[in-house]
Order: C-alpha cells, then structure tokens, then sequence
C-alpha cells in the first residue's frame, strides 16, 4: 500500500486495536489466473513473540479457499473515511480524502475438526454478548451439519502496512477547522474521522 511517511501508523497497540475494532475485512487471493476477494468476519490472535494470526471461515460453496497456497495473501481492513472539503482551509487547495486503512498480508491455510470448531466458538461468543447463545448449547447434530458446509483459515501474518490520512500535514488553524466543519456535517463516518484527527495529532 503505498503510504507517504507523514501518514503511517507504527505504533503496534494502535494496529491491533485498529483490527479487532474493524474486523470485517477484504481477503484477497489470487487462484493464478485472476484475483480473488470475499469480505469475511476475522479473529485477530497475538500469539507470543510480536506474531499474529487472523483466523475466519468461509461458506464451502465459496472456492476462494482452494486458492490458498504458498502465494501471499492479503486483507484490507478499512477504518474510517470522509471526503475533505477545500473550503475548509485558509488558502487556496483542492478536495482530498481522510482515511484509516491497514493490509495485513501473510500466508492463508485451511484449519478443520477442532480448530475449525473452536475458532467459530470464540467468533460467536465475541459478538453474542451479554446473552447465553453459545456453540456448545446448540444440538451436536445440527453443529456438525454447519460445520461440513465451512472452511476455516487462518492468516499466518508476515507483514502490516498501516496508513492513516487525518490531516497530519495542515497547520493547527486548518486542522482545528476541520474537525469542525466534519462535526458539523454530522454523519457517522465524518463524527469518527474527527475523533481519530483529535486522537492522533499530537500534543504540544
């Protein structure tokens, strides 16, 4: 992803909290003719030693998994975004784009029986808060059954680029002016570009 200097994001808690927040994203492949993308929910998992692993499942009807192979694979997380209005500034500009994205590339491998099993566990009691439905409260029969129709994966992780747009490069006047007129504006994706640009500039 190309990211000038001013915009990337390094700072690894950042990232991670990034990924587990916007967990829905792109995975890309390539099946060696033409590419390949589903959106999928994901299981972000710090596994000792500054790696991580990504784990999610597909519909086995869906034959992106027979792509998976030792070609690297990629996901598109995409966080908040708004378009930036030139007259927003105190001198003559053009429009742009505020931004947070991160691709996490790696290896893709198939996972079945017990992982398979446990990694839509730990999805459904993520997301089935402050409520009893769990996998393992569910009919055997009827969990087995689903079960053929998924494949799990999971994403060996061998590299992030992180790159966040928020208006690093506009003087305080300009930035200040910003995060105002997108709070004006009032919709959900502007209201959270202008938390991040206050969350992310930095303190003097």
């Amino acid at each position: 992803m190309y990211t000038p200097k001013l915009y990337r994001e390094e700072d690894r808690e950042k990232i991670l909290e990034f990924l587990k927040r916007n967990n829905f994203p792109a995975l890309v492949t390539s099946d060696g003719e033409k590419l390949i993308a589903t959106h999928l929910p994901v299981e972000v998992v710090e596994t000792g030693n500054d790696t991580l692993k990504i784990y999610s499942h597909m519909s086995r009807a869906n034959l992106q998994w027979k792509s998976f192979s030792e070609q690297e694979a990629l996901l598109i997380f995409q966080g908040a975004h708004t378009y930036i209005s030139p007259t927003w500034y105190n001198h003559v500009n053009v429009p742009t784009w505020n931004y947070m994205m991160v691709h996490v590339y790696g290896k893709a491998r198939v996972v079945d029986g017990e992982e398979l099993k446990s990694t839509l566990g730990r999805l459904v009691e993520r997301h089935e808060t402050g409520c009893d439905y769990r996998m393992e409260s569910l009919p055997g029969e009827f969990v087995e059954k689903e079960l053929k129709g998924a494949v799990g994966f999971v994403v060996d992780v061998t590299r992030i680029d992180a790159g966040y747009k928020l208006s690093q490069n506009r003087n305080d006047e300009d930035h200040a002016n910003i995060i105002r007129e997108l709070e004006l504006r009032g919709d959900e994706e502007s209201t959270r570009v202008a938390e991040a640009m206050r969350r992310n500039r930095p303190q003097k």
